[in-house]
């Protein structure tokens, strides 16, 4: 890596990259160019070749990037190279849908542990993961080697809930609540928010009807 110094920005494309290289590879194309990626991910080219570039040289001029060997660093960019433990708190319905999808999940990224507050979920099952008391969190991290926790709880219980992640001995944290998290600064947070993308939509819808009229005149 030529520096440590790396955006988010870059960071959150290179799953972006990683997911149409997988798509490429299971096609059996071997090679593919800035240009062409560029084209298929409606990014500059010149982005994805710098982007790249921070970590190293992967392209070969005039030949462009090898598929295989670009998916093969991306994936150890990313530290997804080797398996990473992630424990869940909140069985509802979000809870079930993600812990659903984990086993449809291709990377090495996988919800080990379900957790919930609440007496009647304590105990059933989704999937193959049996949903755990809270006072199983701290043990179930150490024992499971558990890394990265998701939220998927109430806004009124997420920080009560991230505290307890981070004092189990979590490192990193995607917030499904509609609530803005307090975290100490070694601790990494990622909120996905789906009411703020929405009513940000709604703007857009109208603002395009707008455009639309602007270029009529």
């Amino acid at each position: 890596m030529k520096s440590d110094k790396i955006s988010e920005a870059v960071v959150r494309r290179l799953p972006v990259y990683l997911r149409y290289l997988n798509e490429l590879h299971q096609r059996e194309v071997n090679t593919v160019s800035s240009q062409e990626l560029g084209l298929r991910l409606d990014l500059n080219p010149a982005q994805i070749r710098k982007d790249l570039a921070y970590f190293g040289d992967f392209g070969r001029k005039g030949i462009g990037y090898d598929v295989s060997y670009l998916i093969e660093k991306i994936r150890h960019i990313l530290k997804i190279d080797q398996q990473i433990n992630v424990a869940l708190v909140g069985a509802g319905n979000l809870g079930h849908a993600l812990s659903n999808y984990n086993a449809y999940l291709k990377d090495n990224m996988k919800i080990v542990a379900v957790f919930d507050a609440y007496g009647p979920k304590i105990g059933s099952q989704i999937n193959s993961l049996t949903v755990q008391p809270m006072n199983e969190l701290t043990d179930s991290v150490k024992k499971d080697n558990i890394r990265i926790g998701i939220i998927t709880v109430p806004d009124t219980e997420a920080q009560n809930v991230a505290d307890q992640l981070i004092e189990s001995g979590i490192e990193a944290i995607l917030n499904f609540a509609p609530t803005i998290l307090k975290t100490p600064p070694h601790i990494r947070i990622h909120h996905a928010d789906f009411t703020t993308d929405l009513l940000s939509l709604a703007y857009y819808l109208e603002n395009g009807k707008d455009d639309e009229e602007d270029d009529d005149k």
